[in-house]
């Protein structure tokens, strides 16, 4: 497949621009742009294949990628870096890191650096719940690059042997079929707590169906934002996943255990997890598995779910020639070839309309229907003030405080409403520091 794109993507961007051997470039001849990431293991593969496949593309720059660990390691690099002038041209920063790198000062918006470098992108050809994050007052200030949302993972064959087809639309008729499967004892477990519970079975739970997560459109509408969610559905979805947790229908891996190897295992018939474990459970399950949207309550306003991954953003302090480069990069990955190419590699959503068409125009989502199930969930509905996604300043430590109150009602120490009451006066606290030091931007 590599080959191939190689082929495909030096056609049609680099103009007839050979590879580095035959115009007898070197890497020393060439401008060197540092890009900072955090995906690793065969994710991370995908990553330098990605570098590889640029650098093929054209002689001129030398992109080179350095995995600095997770998403809050490579955030803590590059403020550290930044300090001292040591900062990459590029970084990719997680979703919730997105007012933290908007209000920083650092970065280069996106469309600015663009429309000054020449390149002509078509914005409009975003997937709307995904640029619909990054956009601010209309305009772009991060490339959407690697973007999921969660999904529902089962195992076919242990659900046909418990007597279902797929799994129930709703948590309701949900919860009935993985007692079924405990109950008749088809594994060990019916589902595992996937590691990024609070975005998949609180946040986008929250959108899902509708409910408000935060005040001023979930942070879209300002910096006065409150949180709200312990006064919505969320206090009896804890309560729901506390019961399971308490009947051992929901398991909690243990220390150094992969919750989606739990899944791929057999060991556990369900998980909610990202739309990029593709490639892992492609790799690892050795039974018939599929997968489905995410329930909803019943009666609900249904709508989209939101994202999760990361952007990539261009960090200012470069000089024009590397600025040149990163743009020539980012140019590079909103082809549709790209992203393609990546989404096929990866399991991650194409981000723009145009390379969804051409994947579903060749008939990809046939062959492969569950690819396709996050575009789906992502397009569900009119996205809604509750639904369009969260932007929350300090996102990392209200996320990391909610983790921690929800872990409190798993161990019995605190109930679904004390938790989330706590959850919410502390995550709010954080919202007002935030507030205070970035007012009026």
């Amino acid at each position: 497949m590599a080959s191939t794109y190689v082929k495909s993507i030096t056609g049609l961007l680099a103009a007839g621009a050979l590879l580095v051997g035959a115009t007898g470039a070197t890497a020393a001849d060439r401008v060197k742009i540092e890009w900072w990431y955090a995906i690793s293991g065969k994710l991370g593969d995908t990553v330098q294949q990605l570098i590889s496949d640029f650098n093929k593309s054209q002689d001129k720059y030398e992109l080179v990628g350095t995995f600095k660990g997770n998403y809050e390691e490579t955030m803590a690099a590059m403020v550290a870096a930044y300090r001292v002038n040591q900062q990459p041209a590029i970084l990719q920063s997680a979703e919730r890191g997105f007012m933290t790198m908007l209000n920083s000062g650092a970065v280069i918006p996106v469309d600015q650096l663009m429309a000054k470098q020449g390149y002509k992108i078509d914005w409009n050809d975003f997937v709307k719940p995904v640029a619909g994050f990054y956009i601010v007052n209309g305009k772009p200030a991060a490339l959407p690059f690697n973007s999921s949302t969660p999904i529902l993972w089962y195992n076919a064959d242990a659900f046909k042997a418990a007597g279902f087809d797929a799994p129930s639309d709703t948590w309701q008729g949900l919860e009935k079929q993985l007692y079924a499967l405990k109950e008749k004892k088809i594994t060990d477990c019916s589902m595992a707590l996937p590691g990024d519970f609070q975005w998949s079975l609180i946040e986008n739970y929250s959108a899902i169906n509708n409910y408000p997560f935060a005040t001023k459109a979930n942070g879209y509408a300002g910096l006065d934002t409150e949180f709200v969610y312990n006064k919505t559905g969320v206090v009896g979805q804890v309560a729901r996943l506390k019961k399971w947790v308490d009947d051992g229908v929901l398991k909690i891996a243990g220390q150094g255990v992969a919750p989606i190897s739990l899944f791929t295992s057999g060991t556990c018939a369900t998980i909610i997890n990202s739309t990029a474990s593709h490639s892992g459970v492609e790799a690892d399950a050795k039974f018939k598995w599929s997968a489905a949207v995410m329930p909803h309550e019943e009666g609900a306003d249904v709508r989209n779910g939101t994202i999760g991954g990361a952007s990539l953003w261009a960090v200012k302090g470069k000089s024009e020639e590397v600025q040149a480069g990163v743009a020539a990069f980012f140019n590079f990955v909103a082809q549709p070839e790209t992203q393609e190419w990546w989404s096929k590699a990866t399991g991650y959503v194409p981000v723009t309309n145009a390379a969804y068409q051409k994947m579903k125009a060749e008939g990809y989502f046939k062959d492969h229907p569950t690819r396709e199930i996050a575009l789906e969930q992502l397009s569900r509905g009119e996205p809604t003030d509750n639904s369009r996604g969260f932007r929350f300043g300090n996102h990392n430590q209200s996320t990391a405080i909610l983790i921690e109150e929800i872990q409190a009602v798993w161990t019995g120490k605190k109930t679904p409403q004390e938790a989330l009451d706590s959850s919410v006066k502390r995550g709010n606290e954080i919202l007002r520091q935030y507030e205070k030091l970035h007012a009026g931007k």
